[in-house]
């Protein structure tokens, strides 16, 4: 009998690296990062939940997760960003699905953002969505923390 590897759903916590943190120093942003399912390619994804954790971030990475998964970890972990890791298309299909279901779940007012491999002519598209932000191929990663931190403010 084989040994059963899937990884559906698996959940990954990036920590800030700057542990504890300093006094006074506040609450951090905490955020949601997901990728679709059947999207194995998680490299990107994973470089950017590096590069959120160095920032201060807190981030909750969901592998090959359903747009239901993204919307209740969200929900759970009271994130103030939501955001999803798309390289094999498909992507406006699970974000007109993810902003769907933060609709119903009170939680569309909080900040959406896609990247990875994402056609120019999809990003009006995803913007009209909902989505906040939108990222493609070679975007620095310090553009996608000073994205989130101008946007997001978080309160003690």
């Amino acid at each position: 009998m084989s040994e059963n590897t899937s990884h559906v759903g698996e959940v990954t916590r990036g920590t800030p690296l700057h542990s504890p943190t300093p006094s006074g120093a506040g609450p951090r942003v905490k955020v949601v990062l997901g990728k679709k399912r059947f999207d194995a390619h998680d490299v990107g994804a994973r470089y950017i939940m590096r590069k959120l954790v160095e920032a201060g971030m807190e981030v909750v990475f969901i592998r090959f997760a359903l747009v239901e998964e993204l919307v209740g970890a969200a929900v759970q972990e009271d994130a103030q960003v939501v955001a999803l890791s798309s390289l094999t298309g498909g992507h406006l299909v699970v974000a007109e699905d993810l902003m769907a279901a933060a609709r119903e779940a009170g939680i569309a007012d909080r900040l959406f953002v896609v990247g990875g491999v994402i056609a120019d002519e999809d990003h009006e598209k995803l913007r009209s969505l909902g989505v906040g932000g939108v990222f493609g191929p070679g975007t620095k990663p310090a553009d996608v923390v000073e994205f989130i931190r101008e946007r997001v403010k978080v309160e003690a």
